[in-house]
């Protein structure tokens, strides 16, 4: 076995030690989850660990009147009880508008992230926005990536304002085609 294929093997024993600490995983709708219409999806049914999937449709995102992006190439990541969290490739979002902000954070699938302030003319909103620099390798497709909170930016996907998921610390994007409850709802604690 050479050694990357011992980190392989690592990468997944980690990857199933983390899935085994969530009740609800993707596997099976929970009886309190909505039934999505013909034409919805069920956040019930996304899988944990999450899964990436290409998104064609047109993101925007402003801060303030300042457009920060436009683009029909983001990723959306799908992950069991959370609207999907999208990101954008950072050569597409405008450079001036993200300046690095204090602090990390780890994600146990996603490895660790940084922190950006999104600055548009007089607006500055504080780490609104975050990346990935070295994500873990089941991930890779998100280094060079950026997503944003869009509790403070203004958000849209195919023209629909993008509600913010509950909770300030998640970062999920609600749209119609999105059915819960979501995670960061209240009593959403044990999810």
């Amino acid at each position: 076995m050479t050694s990357q294929d011992a980190r392989s093997q690592e990468e997944i024993k980690r990857l199933q030690r983390a899935r085994a600490q969530w009740r609800h995983v993707g596997d099976a709708r929970p009886p309190f989850a909505q039934t999505p219409a013909p034409g919805q999806e069920s956040v019930w049914d996304y899988p944990r660990p999450p899964r990436i999937e290409a998104e064609s449709r047109e993101i925007v995102v402003c801060c303030g009147d300042a457009e920060i992006a436009r683009i029909r190439n983001a990723l959306r990541l799908l992950e069991t009880a959370s609207p999907p969290t999208f990101y954008l490739p950072r050569a597409h979002v405008r450079a001036d508008a993200l300046v690095p902000a204090a602090g990390t954070s780890y994600c146990e699938w996603k490895g660790e992230a940084r922190y950006l302030t999104v600055v548009a003319g007089t607006h500055r909103f504080e780490a609104a926005a975050w990346f990935y620099p070295e994500p873990e390798p089941t991930y890779a497709a998100l280094r060079d990536h950026v997503a944003f909170y869009p509790h403070q930016l203004a958000c849209w996907v195919d023209g629909v304002r993008v509600v913010p998921q509950p909770g300030r610390f998640y970062a999920g994007w609600i749209t119609p085609e999105v059915v819960g409850p979501f995670k960061g709802e209240p009593g959403s604690a044990g999810w």
